[in-house]
Order: structure tokens, then C-alpha cells, then sequence
């Protein structure tokens, strides 16, 4: 498997620019925006803004040293077709944030065949730090989702994101999903990757792409001790348990981890050893 691979599934319906009119949406569907900010207050990490709103309800949760931590809670089904959910997230200068979800999101077809958006707008100041660590997404039979992220980074943020997607439940196809990641660093594109899966997609299931896995996931690393020279390498050992590809991105101190496999356990395990080799590298 190779990076050209994991990204050949890119026909589709092409995702609206930031800033662009997105579409009205389904009249049964929720428009929800949540809003998480973190700050430094010169010792430690504080969150002047929890706003849950819809399906989201924001927690803070119990850390450690520095870093503030914040769960996402799932108040009701979402996203259903229709919907339109945003989550915006900031680490202001100097903060540290980790945010996570309790459960899995469940995409499911809802009132409407009618596309469902879920948006992930993610702001990280100078010297700040930001963990997005999800619990995976499951497109479920019948679903239709856009799924964006559109990440502000200043030149010397740090950035951990995982992405896991799990194509249909046991035993059923997959709905329609969409994924554009967008990522800027210091006002430059440092990553622009799109992906479909599932019907009317073509060739998304074939041997050039997911080779029949249901498990798709990445984790792309940004910071400044990521800013070492390195050859792009291959983890796992490929064939019906999937596998992963680590490699540097052209234009900054980032790596990003593309893996496949046939469930969500052996997904992660891919992605935290690609994570781990990345900072065996980065320390050596």
C-alpha cells in the first residue's frame, strides 16, 4: 500500500471552500454549533467557553499538570440526513487542550436523503497545543454525510489529530461518506486531502484503495519536533489485517499516518504504533 493509494478515492461531490454558502439542509434537520476555548491564564490551562448546543453536550474533564481536557457527549441521535453540526474549537496562545468524544457517532439516513454536515473548525495559537482524539465515526447503511475539517495553525502549534471511520455496521454496506481534511500552518496550505466512500463512489471497495477493509483512519502530527529528516515507511504487515503508511508532509514539521484495516481495534493499534514510531524518530 502505498500514500497514492489511500487517497485514490477523490470523485465525489465536491466540498464547499471555507467561507462558501453551504446548503440550506433538510426543514426536520438540527443546526447545532458548539464552541470549546482554551486559554492560558500563566500558570495553567483554563476553558473560558463550554457551550453545548444539540447533540453535543460539553464536559470538562479531570487532568493532569497543564493541559485541559474536554468530552464530547452525544445528547441525541446525530448526524442524521439533514443536519447541520459544527464544532469549533480553540487553543489560544500557550494553551494545551485535549478533546474526545465517549462514544462512537453514528451516522444514520435520518428523516431525509438529503446530505447531512458535520464540520470541525479547529484554531491553534502560537505555542499551543491541541489533541483531537475522537472516538471512531460509523457510516451506517443508507447514511449521507460531508464530513470537514479546517484547522488554523500558527507557526508554532502543536497538533495531534486521529481520524477513525468505520464503513457500515456488521454485516451491511456502508452509506455515502465524504471527508475533506483542509490544514493551514503559518497562513499556508500544509494539507488538502479529500476522500468518498460508499455508493455512488466508484471503486472505493476495489484492490487499489481499500482492497476491501472497512476500517480507514489517520493521525496527522504537526509541530516543530516533527522536524526531522525521514523516508516514509510502511507499518504492519499488510493483507486481510490492513496496514499503515507514515510519512512527512512537503511543506512543514508534520507527518501524517494513513491506515486501513478490517475493524476498529486493528485501526487503532496501526495508527498508535505509527504514532509511537513518530516520536521514536522525532527523540532520536
Amino acid at each position: 500500500m502505498s500514500p497514492s493509494s489511500q487517497l485514490a478515492a477523490t470523485s465525489g461531490p465536491a466540498i464547499p471552500s471555507p467561507g462558501a454558502q453551504e446548503p440550506a439542509g433538510h426543514l426536520d434537520g438540527v443546526r447545532a454549533t458548539a464552541r470549546i476555548r482554551a486559554a492560558h491564564n500563566g500558570r495553567v490551562t483554563t476553558l473560558p467557553q463550554l457551550r453545548s448546543d444539540g447533540p453535543f453536550h460539553l464536559r470538562r474533564l479531570r487532568t493532569h499538570g497543564n493541559t485541559a481536557k474536554v468530552g464530547i457527549i452525544g445528547a441525541m441521535s446525530a448526524p442524521l440526513g439533514g443536519d447541520r453540526l459544527t464544532l469549533d474549537i480553540t487553543a489560544a496562545d500557550r494553551a494545551e487542550l485535549e478533546v474526545t468524544t465517549a462514544a462512537a457517532t453514528l451516522a444514520l439516513r435520518g428523516p431525509t436523503t438529503d446530505a447531512a454536515t458535520y464540520d470541525m473548525r479547529l484554531t491553534v495559537g502560537e505555542h499551543a497545543t491541541l489533541r483531537w482524539l475522537p472516538q471512531p465515526l460509523i457510516s451506517a447503511a443508507g447514511s449521507n454525510l460531508h464530513q470537514t475539517y479546517t484547522v488554523e495553525l500558527a507557526a508554532t502549534a502543536r497538533l495531534v489529530l486521529r481520524e477513525e471511520q468505520l464503513l457500515g455496521r456488521a454485516d451491511e454496506e456502508p452509506g455515502h461518506l465524504v471527508s475533506r481534511i483542509l490544514v493551514h500552518r503559518a497562513g499556508r496550505p500544509l494539507l488538502d486531502q479529500h476522500t468518498a466512500y460508499g455508493a455512488p463512489e466508484p471503486g472505493w471497495d476495489g484492490p487499489a484503495v481499500l482492497n476491501g477493509h472497512r476500517a480507514v483512519g489517520q493521525l496527522l502530527m504537526v509541530g516543530p519536533r516533527f522536524d526531522v529528516r525521514r523516508d516514509p515507511v510502511l507499518l504492519g504487515e499488510g493483507g486481510k489485517d490492513g496496514c499503515a503508511v507514515l510519512a512527512p508532509l512537503a511543506d512543514g514539521p508534520a507527518l501524517l499516518a494513513t491506515a486501513i484495516a478490517p475493524t476498529t481495534s486493528t485501526l487503532r493499534e496501526l495508527l498508535d504504533e505509527a504514532y509511537a514510531h513518530a516520536l521514536d524518530r522525532s527523540c532520536g
